[in-house]
């Protein structure tokens, strides 16, 4: 076989990828849940690794027994169809190389997770909470195409419409390593409803996306957590302002506070922001991992800085324009439709480049 070291490394993953399947059907390991959890994950994404090898190691065998034909083989028409193979082969082989080296670069190890998106009216008073608004309606759409699941926990509206703030849960297949894309500052330039001279104002608001920390991510300790039942607020018919069902938990040593008011019941909203709690908690360690990885990688678009002004939504040219990658389109309602892949698919490829870069 030809000397690929890729196709030594994919043969050691096999072995890899057989014993954590063997491991995962083992009764023992079932009995210990978390590490059930964390093997099935590494098996997941091995899966496509191990898939996409299997086609790689049967081209490059394949392309050796054609050169093999071509060398000893005698018969013209033999030495024909080798000649054609060996032309196709080696015309594929470095497309799938590169698919290969893509998939082994480490992904984040956050990238399968659900996540918590908070959305922020900034600067620019009433207008920013209806930008805010808008945001998360261009997020809602996006998600209902992907056939996800969302659900708000927490919002305080603007006093024009929008809002001030804005959580919600996005759960699906691989939401954090699509959505972390969006996390910065997204700026807008546009006449306001407000303004009677038809000027042009900008204003902001912050997006910031969090890998939602699982149940095993983070070990809660009940003690630290200080919890407190409040009315709820704003609309939800008669329960309002009437039951203490919304949920306010205080994480003492850290400091962080989490409310929860979008259920009727006190105890799902207490599960949600308990859910919320263990995200925050995680989400301090992480912030390390990106900021590490950031600095390491001068175009790294996922990065930690959440001040980074990411986006431009520019009303009177119909404009969209990331500066991350400097990439614009010219079709702004349909992207605030939540035709948002076409720049996140963008975004990925410009990431792709800059870690085949870095692992080089």
């Amino acid at each position: 076989m030809s000397d690929y070291s890729l196709v030594e490394k994919i043969k050691s993953l096999q072995g890899k990828f057989d014993s954590l399947s063997a491991q995962i059907s083992d009764p023992d390991v079932m009995s210990d849940m978390k590490r059930y959890v964390q093997l099935n994950k590494e098996y997941k994404e091995l899966a496509p690794i191990i898939e996409t090898g299997k086609v790689f190691c049967k081209m490059v065998q394949d392309l050796d027994d054609a050169k093999e034909i071509l060398q000893n083989e005698k018969d013209e028409d033999l030495r024909e169809m080798a000649k054609e193979e060996v032309s196709t082969l080696e015309a594929g082989l470095p497309e799938m190389e590169e698919k290969i080296k893509l998939l082994l670069i480490p992904k984040d190890p956050q990238d399968s997770k659900n996540a918590i998106i908070e959305i922020r009216g900034g600067s620019g008073g009433d207008e920013a909470a209806i930008f805010a608004g808008d945001l998360f309606r261009m997020y809602a759409k996006y998600v209902e195409k992907k056939g996800w699941k969302l659900e708000i926990t927490n919002q305080s509206e603007g006093t024009s419409g929008g809002f001030k703030e804005l959580i919600c849960k996005v759960s699906g297949d691989g939401v954090y390593g699509i959505l972390k894309y969006e996390s910065g500052v997204h700026r807008v330039q546009r006449v306001p409803q407000t303004e009677t001279q038809g000027r042009v104002h900008t204003s902001a608001a912050s997006v910031a996306v969090l890998p939602e920390a699982d149940e095993f991510d983070i070990e809660l300790n009940m003690n630290d957590i200080r919890k407190d039942t409040f009315c709820s607020s704003g609309p939800g018919g008669q329960s309002v302002n009437t039951t203490y069902s919304a949920i306010r938990l205080t994480h003492i040593p850290s400091g962080i506070v989490v409310q929860c008011q979008d259920e009727k019941s006190q105890l799902k909203n207490f599960d949600k922001a308990l859910a919320e709690l263990r995200t925050r908690l995680y989400n301090m360690e992480y912030e390390k991992y990106l900021n590490e990885i950031s600095a390491k990688r001068k175009t790294m678009v996922s990065t930690g800085d959440r001040s980074a002004k990411i986006r431009t939504y520019n009303y009177p040219q119909s404009r969209v324009t990331d500066h991350r990658i400097n990439y614009t389109m010219y079709n702004l309602p349909v992207f605030m439709d939540g035709a948002i892949q076409e720049v996140i698919d963008q975004l990925t490829i410009a990431e792709n480049a800059e870690r085949l870069k870095s692992e080089e």
